[in-house]
């Protein structure tokens, strides 16, 4: 299996006044192409940190990162942008979309920063919405929209730019079970198209769905193991 994320002995410091604070420590980790992989850890367990690296919205303090054979460690924040919006779909617990515009504007937007003719983001991102069930909202704003329907739209606005992978942040930390079930059936279904999915959670019913979990705390891999309770099925 070809690698998609391969970090070897990440770390990452702050300066809080006199005191260095370790918040990764000499992490090492692969993750293949079409790989689904839930990130564990309790609040200062360094997963958000870890997030927040792999995500190339932070560069770490020492070690190497490759991003699709690409070092991305020592990139210039304009460098990590274009990574970003190229090859990572991000999905936000709080949605993080625009109020004021529709359910088409808001995945369209990412578009806008390709350099994408605004006829073909219009397309691309109504072919979007309809392909997480959505077809019928497209000119509805956010608050005309339930949460699991506005998770969607966050959901499709990260699938718009065609990124090899999706990283998702507690992304059912505010929908209510069944909502979190349906939007957790999504991100299998995006599985199975072929993305790379990386959930960061700190909860186990959340996490059943990946096929492997990588556990951190106080900012090292605790454990990194196959999914035990992962039902095969799942893949079909």
């Amino acid at each position: 299996m070809d690698s998609i994320i391969k970090i070897n002995n990440i770390s990452r410091t702050y300066q809080v006044g006199a005191e260095k604070i370790y918040a990764l420590r000499d992490i090492s980790l692969e993750i293949f192409k079409n790989e689904y992989v839930a990130l564990m850890g309790s609040s200062g367990s360094g997963k958000s940190t870890l997030m927040n690296v792999l995500g190339c919205l932070d560069t770490p303090s020492g070690g190497e990162y490759f991003l699709n054979n690409i070092n991305v460690a020592k990139m210039t924040d304009n460098e990590l942008a274009e990574i970003r919006n190229r090859q990572i779909g991000f999905v936000f617990q709080s949605f993080n979309l625009l109020p004021r515009s529709t359910a088409l504007e808001n995945v369209a937007l990412p578009l806008i920063y390709s350099g994408v003719s605004k006829s073909d983001r219009e397309a691309r991102a109504a072919e979007t919405l309809a392909s997480v069930g959505l077809n019928d909202r497209m000119t509805h704003k956010p608050n005309e929209l339930s949460g699991g329907q506005r998770q969607r739209v966050a959901v499709a606005r990260a699938l718009v730019t065609n990124p090899s992978i999706i990283l998702a942040d507690e992304p059912t930390g505010n929908l209510d079970s069944k909502t979190s079930e349906e939007i957790m059936e999504l991100f299998a279904e995006i599985h199975r198209r072929g993305n790379t999915v990386i959930l960061v959670t700190h909860e186990e019913d959340i996490a059943r769905h990946a096929h492997r979990i990588v556990r951190l705390k106080d900012g090292l891999v605790e454990s990194d193991a196959k999914n035990p309770n992962f039902n095969s099925k799942q893949l079909a």
